[in-house]
């Protein structure tokens, strides 16, 4: 099967709030597919779907050729050791130690020795540049350190696609770089599929096959690099460009001018 994913019209609301509106994309496996949009523009929710954390109120998201919303909890426990997950805010239990952190997943869904385990996670600390510090407790690394223990993590199970929710956020150029080439390192090394679920441009451009722009829970353009840094689609423009004006608006949507939502008393 060409592609991992398969997001066919994807429609969800909380409550009357409709969040995604007939989403359609495609993982293509061994790829870096970038998702990019500006906050609330629904990208969050759809990775919850990925997972299965959500259930869509129209339409379907198929993982290795299987509708997850329709799976049982046992099918969807067992697809999900499929996926790795870096998260927005690494994730890392405090109270383990950097060994432990990656030890945790293999403890609990493998059946593996433990000199088997060790060797899997010395070999994935190695590949992050962080073999020596697996005895440090979370609170003694730094953010950039913190993350490519994150990303160590999400990989120390060998899944088949990596999810990674904004992996550079708030980090500094030099750690924000290293990230963005272990990521890519990574997914051709090991042969992954990964997703990159980011506002950052600058370095998320330099590392990603292809590239899908959301707002308003829609795919409003999409397209290679190339096709995107040159694209004269609003959207795009304004993203790539950090343009205040433009389609993509600073306000929240209201129904009422300012000066009528103002109460005046005498």
């Amino acid at each position: 099967m060409d592609n991992i994913i398969e997001v066919n019209d994807l429609h969800f609301s909380y409550n009357s709030n409709q969040v995604l509106k007939g989403i359609n994309l495609t993982i293509p496996r061994g790829k870096i597919v970038g998702i990019m949009g500006s906050s609330g523009s629904g990208k969050s929710t759809l990775l919850r779907h990925f997972g299965g954390q959500l259930k869509p109120s129209q339409g379907h998201v198929s993982f290795m050729g299987k509708k997850i919303d329709q799976l049982g909890l046992d099918e969807l426990y067992k697809l999900r050791l499929q996926m790795g997950m870096m998260f927005q805010v690494s994730g890392l239990f405090t109270d383990l130690s950097v060994y432990d952190n990656l030890a945790f997943p293999l403890r609990e869904h493998t059946n593996m020795p433990e000199a088997l385990i060790r060797n899997m996670i010395l070999m994935k600390l190695h590949a992050v540049g962080l073999r020596n510090a697996r005895d440090l407790m979370p609170k003694e690394l730094s953010g950039g350190m913190e993350r490519r223990v994150a990303l160590a993590r999400a990989i120390v199970t060998d899944p088949q696609l990596v999810i990674y929710d904004e992996p550079f956020a708030g980090l500094d150029p030099i750690s924000l770089s290293t990230i963005a080439n272990l990521i890519r390192t990574l997914n051709d090394a090991l042969g992954l599929t990964s997703v990159v679920v980011t506002y950052d441009l600058s370095e998320s451009l330099k590392i990603v096959d292809y590239v899908y722009f959301i707002h308003d829970g829609k795919v409003v353009a999409q397209g290679n690099v190339e096709e995107m840094a040159n694209s004269k689609n609003p959207f795009v423009y304004q993203f790539l460009h950090g343009e205040p004006d433009g389609p993509i608006a600073f306000q929240y949507p209201t129904r009422q001018t300012y000066q009528k939502d103002l109460q005046f008393t005498a």
